[in-house]
């Protein structure tokens, strides 16, 4: 169990929202339970509609706002689970990235081992990502770059390929040989 306080606020404005999309009739689908469980509506002929607060409900839910719990069955303290529900955020959020970079938004193969090419493509760099997030904490570049900001920063390296000459790398700039420094990885050479 972790507790990180939520403002008041916050919560308040919350409830704000969710009163005026009751008033005004525009109802959101995600928030169908939370209508059902914070507010009566009354609709009559006469008065129109009226909508009112459950404020018991309300008082019991406001106790448990900025409590976040995990479950699992490996042993572990409470910040080495968020750590690791941490890091499963990063990868998804580099899988939907990935889906750009390799134009994985759809998957148009004509055979099945182009399908399983692409996806394991794809659980490569994700792994990849990953090991990159743990060298950019341990190093702290995220003071520096985002996990996004680094990628487009490493993107840029250019290489060049001609029949009669092996293939050549382009020129580095400064910070990208920096990045490189800073996570401990060799320096493309000129040529490969």
């Amino acid at each position: 169990m972790l507790h990180k306080p939520i403002s008041v606020p916050a919560s308040h404005t919350l409830m704000t929202q969710l009163f005026s999309e009751l008033q005004e009739c525009k109802f959101v689908e995600e928030h169908k339970k939370a209508y059902a469980q914070f507010f009566e509506v009354k609709d009559t002929p006469v008065r129109g509609r009226r909508v009112y607060h459950k404020e018991e409900a309300i008082k019991a839910a406001r106790r448990y706002f900025g409590y976040f719990g995990l479950i699992t069955n490996e042993k572990m303290d409470a910040f080495m689970a968020l750590h690791l529900y941490r890091m499963k955020d990063i990868v998804e959020k580099a899988f939907g990235n990935i889906k750009e970079r390799l134009n994985l938004r759809r998957l148009l193969v004509k055979s099945e081992k182009n399908l399983d090419g692409k996806i394991f493509t794809e659980f490569v760099a994700l792994i990849l990502i990953s090991h990159l997030d743990h060298k950019m904490r341990e190093v702290n570049l995220y003071k520096t770059y985002s996990m996004q900001q680094l990628l487009d920063r490493l993107d840029i390296l250019e290489c060049f390929e001609n029949e009669s000459h092996r293939l050549r790398i382009g020129e580095l700039t400064t910070k990208q040989a920096d990045i490189y420094e800073a996570l401990g990885v060799a320096l493309p050479t000129l040529a490969c």
